[in-house]
């Protein structure tokens, strides 16, 4: 039995093989279903080299990867690991087809469900979740074959043998899952920071000494246009370098708030007047769109952070939510709250909406998804929130709408 025990387990590794040989070190747009057919991949062979015990009796780790793929990616994904299992199991044959199928749908409906519920626990808890899952999904599969076969010591075998292996591969799977998602978090945070770093340093060197040239031109540009000695064409020519040089103070303006925090502006709030001033600068250009901003504030909690910065943050934020309703108008929803000692800031619109490629690419330096966007409105936003300690989720379904959650540690 040991043999082929060290077989299966070897299966259930070779979909991390891959992962470090082949994908570690890219930036996968189809990140779920590489490792879906990986995780089916793994059925397959488990399936075709099953463990015989002495006994007579035959059991494989077949469910291992099927649980994993339903609780981390949800039922979508684990649609395809659910057709090929149970249309393998057929070209296997023998007794006990029906009583796969059956087992495996209800797997397939019961761990799907919770999906969204286990990827909101922390990792400790995923761990132990995931081995009680395996526990009583072959305490029910053993529990099936009660009323097919006698309960002799063989039986008893069967069972201690199935349960401890099944326990014992899920908690080392789920293990080395979690060491892979700790790694990419920390990866993308020391890229986060380098980069923070870098515009840091880029806007306090840079900006002071653009701003200066930009402002004399455009006062000279201005008293040039009231001119009655140039030409209409002519001052249409200085009407629009009078709007580029604005766009352009705009950039640079957005450069000044990477700079370090001003300690003049440093305050302790609970982020309710900051969430209401950005409201109200923005509900002319709300009104324009057809577009109404609700807030919802629930919170106690105080944190110590820069207040431009800060209200900037929350006007490009809302700025962006408007934006995206533009076209059909609709309701922002700014909910404020509190949990476990973190501010809780969830900005949720109706618009159009992004893809998973273009919510991955939030953040960088000069990627928008607006057709003349800089860009660096986000990239203020990610760095004023990384520099309170919080960090942002975004959820969004193309055409459905976005939802940034921000949280910020207290």
């Amino acid at each position: 039995m040991f043999e082929p025990l060290l077989i299966n387990f070897f299966f259930l590794l070779l979909p991390f093989l891959f992962y470090f040989v082949f994908f570690e070190a890219r930036n996968l747009h189809h990140f779920k279903l590489i490792n879906t057919i990986l995780a089916t991949v793994t059925m397959i062979l488990c399936m075709t080299l099953p463990i015989h015990l002495q006994t007579g009796f035959i059991f494989d780790l077949r469910y291992i990867p099927f649980l994993v793929i339903g609780l981390y990616f949800g039922y979508k994904n684990t649609l395809l690991p659910y057709i090929v299992l149970n249309l393998y199991r057929f070209i296997i044959g023998g007794d006990g087809f029906i009583q796969s199928l059956l087992f495996s749908t209800a797997i397939l409906v019961a761990v799907s469900c919770y999906h969204r519920k286990f990827i909101s626990l922390s990792a400790k808890y995923r761990i132990l979740v995931s081995a009680i899952v395996s526990f009583f999904t072959m305490f029910f599969y053993l529990f099936t074959l009660i009323f097919q076969i006698d309960l002799n010591g063989e039986f008893w075998n069967l069972a201690f043998h199935a349960i401890g292996t099944h326990l014992i591969m899920m908690t080392v799977i789920v293990c080395l899952i979690e060491r892979i998602i700790s790694n990419i978090k920390a990866r993308e945070l020391i890229i986060q920071t380098d980069r923070y770093q870098v515009i840091s340093e880029l806007s306090a060197s840079v900006a002071h000494e653009i701003r200066n040239p930009l402002t004399t031109t455009h006062g000279f540009l201005q008293l040039l246009s009231k001119s009655e000695s140039i030409s209409p064409k002519e001052k249409s020519y200085v009407d629009y370098s009078l709007q580029e040089l604005l766009r352009a103070e705009k950039i640079v303006s957005d450069f000044l708030t990477f700079s370090k925090p001003q300690y003049e502006n440093m305050i302790e709030s609970d982020l309710k007047e900051e969430t209401e001033y950005a409201k109200n600068i923005l509900i002319p250009y709300a009104n324009m769109h057809n577009v109404k901003i609700q807030i919802s504030f629930h919170n106690s909690l105080h944190k110590n952070f820069d207040k431009s910065q800060m209200q900037q943050c929350f006007i490009n934020l809302f700025k962006n939510g408007i934006e995206a309703m533009k076209e059909k108008g609709g309701i922002l929803e700014i909910e404020v709250s509190e949990q476990k000692k973190n501010i809780i800031l969830k900005i949720i619109d109706s618009g159009i909406g992004m893809t998973d490629e273009e919510i991955s690419s939030l953040g960088k330096p000069y990627y928008s998804t607006k057709r003349l966007g800089t860009g660096l409105g986000m990239v203020m936003v990610y760095n004023a929130i990384h520099k309170v300690g919080g960090s942002i989720k975004v959820e969004s379904k193309k055409g459905k709408g976005t939802t940034f959650i921000i949280v910020i540690p207290v």
